[in-house]
């Protein structure tokens, strides 16, 4: 039996052969790293999760929103960035050039677990990682319902990220949470925030009940009809298929304008997200807000 049937034999038996290729290759790859640095944190394949589970996926993405985050601060390596919804730490590798001048990224999440493999991947003065005790009906079901307030300082930041966290609020929390980015963004700080904007590029993409030809035929368009009122909500919606409302929830652009004028922000740049086939930076719609001055 040559190598290659030896592998071919070795991963037949496996319950999970990409697994064990993930744990075999990240170490090589990451070694190989060459000119971006901070790929080295991407974590193995258990810890990728977050609607992103490749290897190159968590790359591209990192990629995505590291260029992002310059463009939209100015390239400082002194941010101060809060992370709502840190997951794993997608996005604390893409802010990690932008903290080496006395930086401090804060990672927030509802999942204790999640927050304890960040204190031990990322390290460094310029990581800390928090727990938020309170409920999500898809994510942290059996927390306190209540809205919890963000542990971080009033006007205490440069710059919060909310990657694929919006898409999981009802309206009572989306409101809350957006007065609470309002609440520790400093003046003149922005926000990148991925949501399900339900605009006139995602109404074209809609399968057509008369037959009419949808813009495209894909069946992945299916999925993403958001066509169920989130606990009755006309302006915050949900797909039919799911369990909970929160598992994936879309805002109209009427809602999104109370959203953010009820706490004195604006759009200063939206980047459509791909799901409504169309070109997009990222999957989800992607907001810059800023808060004026």
């Amino acid at each position: 039996m040559n190598d290659r049937e030896q592998l071919q034999a070795l991963l037949a038996r496996c319950n999970n052969p990409y697994a064990l290729l993930d744990a075999a290759y990240l170490p090589e790859d990451q070694a190989r790293v060459l000119r971006t640095r901070n790929l080295r944190l991407i974590p193995g394949e258990k810890r990728r999760r977050g609607g992103k589970y490749a290897y190159a996926e968590w790359a591209h993405v990192i990629g995505i929103f590291q260029t992002l985050i310059g463009q939209h601060t100015g390239w400082r390596e002194d941010l101060r960035i809060l992370d709502a919804g840190c997951g794993s730490g997608l996005l604390a590798i893409a802010c990690e050039p932008f903290l080496g001048g006395g930086g401090l990224y804060t990672g927030l999440d509802v999942a204790a677990e999640q927050l304890e493999f960040c204190r031990q991947h990322y390290t460094g003065d310029h990581y800390r990682f928090l727990h938020l005790d309170t409920a999500n009906p898809f994510y942290a079901p059996g927390q306190p319902a209540v809205g919890v307030p963000w542990p971080v300082p009033e006007a205490s930041q440069q710059l919060v990220t909310a990657l694929s966290v919006w898409t999981h609020f009802n309206e009572r929390d989306a409101r809350f949470y957006m007065a609470e980015l309002a609440r520790v963004l400093q003046p003149g700080g922005k926000a990148l925030v991925t949501v399900f904007l339900l605009d006139e590029d995602y109404s074209a993409s809609l399968p057509r009940a008369t037959g009419a030809p949808a813009r495209f035929h894909a069946t992945p368009l299916e999925r993403w009809v958001f066509d169920q009122p989130a606990y009755g909500a006309s302006d915050w919606l949900c797909p039919s298929w799911v369990e909970v409302p929160e598992e994936a929830i879309g805002i109209t652009p009427a809602g999104l304008a109370s959203l953010l004028d009820s706490n004195g922000l604006k759009v200063s740049a939206h980047y459509p997200g791909n799901w409504k086939e169309v070109p997009g930076a990222f999957f989800q719609d992607v907001l810059v807000l800023e808060k004026p001055r």
